[in-house]
């Protein structure tokens, strides 16, 4: 009886927790029990080992940036809001409803007719994430809209029919590689005014010929951002739900291979396709279509079981969905600095890397909470940096205080949950051969005490070890404290379990 209702929990979790129809998840992933035979699957390692697939592991903090024609409304039009009439900013070109403009499709079209940031300085951008502690970014090179800010061989809808003419891509691409951040180039898939754009399967030769033009199209464009940016490390894909491109598996399994073929070390991540059976970020058997799993979007997995070893990045808005630039952040809740590096270390400390988003302005100036955000968490960065980069998930027990990160020798703890006692006590299973022995903060390099506090509760496979915060420490955020592991020095007391 026991066993059936198992597999009856197991198939309703399974149900509840796996890919919903976008390919997106909030629970653990239950693997298939049956093997199906696969044929446009995983072209990569399930877990590569190259020095580009290195580094992804190492960056811990990146930054993505939304910029297109929808930053000139900024999610508004003659003082109307589009909140209630479109899903997000930079899908502000879907508006409809009571309040939608008139021809609110056409005005919008025609917008790039005025796009010309006079502010805009990629230099400075990348300054900015520099000195934020990003290691990565994510350029929207061309979003749902089609208008593409490079100047395109393919599609007259591009930077060069409009005012600044200059070739954006390029400019964001060599300022942020100068100064050391990776950069990985957003593509959508999906186009809302290409005329060879299908969302349903082609059916009638005429659909055919039409979707054929639109693939072909598609792979152009990725190979020429790939021949006019080669300090690229990878592609960030969106728009790649519709029927339309989930029926093409073998012409996007070939392009996956052309790209790879043409870019070694290219990352790209889950969702740029799928399986001969339908089957997005993961194949009909379990395994990964990609290099780091991309279902993380604007959600945060809490057990470091449900990623099942996979790589991975969150990546986080500030406004509840707000991508792209939004004028008014009125009404809303926008995340804190605070919110962000709880975020951010929740990420580290299950192996993953946090990607904040930026929607700069019409005229190229990221939103002032923006500039404050950026500001706050770097100056956080600078001083507790070493918990974040490089670092690995600790197989310790969860701790109420906040997060544990580890790299070689040296515990992590970031202290969001400051205790009144100012005793942070790390739970430590007995059996372990490492164990903390010394203790700094690393805001200031003060030594702490360590204790081995052996608390002899029944049946506990832990031990437990407490660092003691000077009580005279003050901090405005949280803290990191930095642990050196070795030997035990005392051992735990056997016990006699408990007569129940």
């Amino acid at each position: 009886m026991k066993s059936i209702l198992k597999t009856i929990c197991v198939a309703v979790l399974g149900l509840i927790f796996s890919q919903d129809s976008y390919g997106q998840w909030t629970g653990p992933k239950v693997k298939p029990t049956k093997h199906t035979e696969v044929k446009y699957g995983s072209l990569t390692p399930e877990h590569r080992t190259d020095a580009n697939m290195e580094a992804f592991r190492n960056y811990g903090l990146g930054q993505f940036i939304h910029w297109g024609l929808y930053a000139i409304p900024g999610n508004e039009w003659e003082g109307v809001s589009a909140r209630k009439g479109a899903a997000a900013s930079e899908w502000i070109r879907t508006w409809s409803g009571p309040t939608a403009p008139k021809n609110w499709k056409e005005t919008y079209d025609n917008l790039y007719k005025k796009f010309d940031p006079k502010d805009f300085d990629a230099k400075q951008w990348a300054k900015q994430a520099k000195d934020m502690g990003a290691k990565y970014m994510i350029f929207t090179t061309k979003h749902h809209d089609g208008f593409a800010l490079w100047p395109t061989k393919y599609s007259g809808y591009n930077i060069t029919k409009s005012p600044y003419k200059k070739d954006i891509v390029k400019e964001v691409v060599d300022a942020y590689t100068a100064e050391g951040i990776d950069v990985y180039l957003y593509f959508s898939i999906l186009e809302w005014n290409n005329p060879d754009y299908l969302s349903k399967e082609p059916k009638t030769e005429d659909e055919k010929k039409k979707y054929d033009r639109f693939l072909q199209y598609t792979k152009n464009q990725l190979l020429e951002l790939l021949a006019n940016y080669p300090q690229i490390k990878g592609f960030w894909f969106d728009g790649t739900w519709d029927q339309s491109w989930v029926k093409a598996y073998d012409f996007t399994y070939n392009l996956e291979k052309e790209l790879r073929a043409k870019h070694p070390g290219l990352i790209i991540g889950s969702r740029f396709r799928n399986d001969e059976h339908g089957k997005r970020h993961f194949d009909s058997n379990g395994k990964i279509l990609g290099d780091y799993e991309q279902g993380w979007e604007r959600k945060l997995p809490q057990e470091f079981e449900w990623l099942d070893g996979n790589d991975w990045d969150a990546v986080m808005t500030i406004p509840p969905n707000g991508w792209g630039y939004m004028k008014d952040w009125s009404g809303i809740y926008t995340k804190t600095t605070d919110d962000l590096l709880d975020m951010l270390m929740h990420t580290v400390s299950l192996n993953g890397n946090f990607v904040l988003n930026f929607g700069p302005d019409g005229q190229g100036l990221m939103h002032p909470e923006e500039d404050k955000i950026a500001k706050e968490l770097g100056d956080w960065m600078k001083v507790n940096g070493e918990a974040v980069y490089g670092v690995r998930h600790a197989d310790l027990p969860k701790t109420k205080l906040g997060y544990l990160t580890q790299k070689d020798k040296n515990l992590y703890l970031t202290v969001f949950n400051r205790p009144v006692n100012n005793i942070a006590r790390i739970a430590i299973p007995k059996k372990a051969t490492e164990v903390p022995v010394e203790a700094v903060l690393l805001s200031n390099g003060q030594k702490l005490q360590v204790k081995h506090s052996d608390i002899g509760l029944d049946l506990d496979k832990n031990t437990y070890y407490d660092v003691i915060i000077p009580a005279d420490f003050k901090a405005e955020r949280a803290f990191v404290i930095k642990m050196t592991t070795g030997a035990p020095a005392t051992k735990s007391e056997k016990l006699m379990d408990a007569k129940m």
